[in-house]
């Protein structure tokens, strides 16, 4: 899952959030230097990764997309859910999702200065470009992977996954109506785990 999925699976505890938002940036046991809530918000993160990967219906996105975008596969299949959450969010919250991503928004750079150096590079870009928002829309989803292409040492063919989004719309959404209600039941249970 991208930003927005683990965000929103977080819930309302601000240092739980704060560390399932971090945890790319955050290698191995250096989740010790944060505090156990943020630590705890880590974990989760790994968790809710795992799941996703092994997940069959995420295997059968994954394969899909993999003719067109090899390695960068599970990449582009982890956008394409965060468009489906950001799009259909009213099934999944009663906040807007423009309220939402701008709570969210305000809560992160509070602590900003608190969070690892590559978050504080990308945060700032993140808030004033409206990433989370942005991804409700196929433009948006397609405007993130055509970024990621350029930042990728190898040609990665992410710039024409929103095209695929588009063509493939019904086949991605069924995916994605499966896999994310298991997901959030899945987090349910581990979260409980955490304590």
């Amino acid at each position: 899952m991208n930003y927005l999925a683990h965000i929103f699976l977080s819930g309302s505890d601000e240092e739980l959030l704060l560390g399932n938002f971090i945890a790319d940036a955050v290698k191995g046991k250096q989740a010790a230097r944060y505090s156990p809530g943020i630590a705890r918000g880590i974990r989760l993160h790994r968790l809710i990764d795992t799941y996703t990967d092994t997940h069959p219906v995420v295997g059968e996105t994954k394969a899909r997309l993999r003719p067109l975008y090899k390695k960068y596969a599970p990449v582009v299949a982890d956008l394409y859910f965060d468009h489906f959450l950001a799009s259909r969010f009213e099934e999944f919250s009663s906040e807007s999702l423009e309220s939402y991503t701008s709570r969210i928004y305000t809560m992160i750079n509070r602590h900003l200065e608190h969070l690892p150096e590559q978050v504080q590079y990308f945060f700032p870009y993140m808030m004033k470009q409206n990433w989370l928002l942005s991804y409700a829309e196929i433009a948006g989803i397609g405007q993130a992977l055509g970024g990621l292409s350029r930042r990728t040492t190898f040609e990665s063919g992410m710039e024409t996954a929103g095209e695929e989004l588009r063509l493939n719309y019904r086949l991605y959404n069924a995916d994605f109506s499966v896999f994310f209600p298991e997901l959030i039941a899945y987090v349910g249970e581990v979260k409980q785990g955490l304590e």
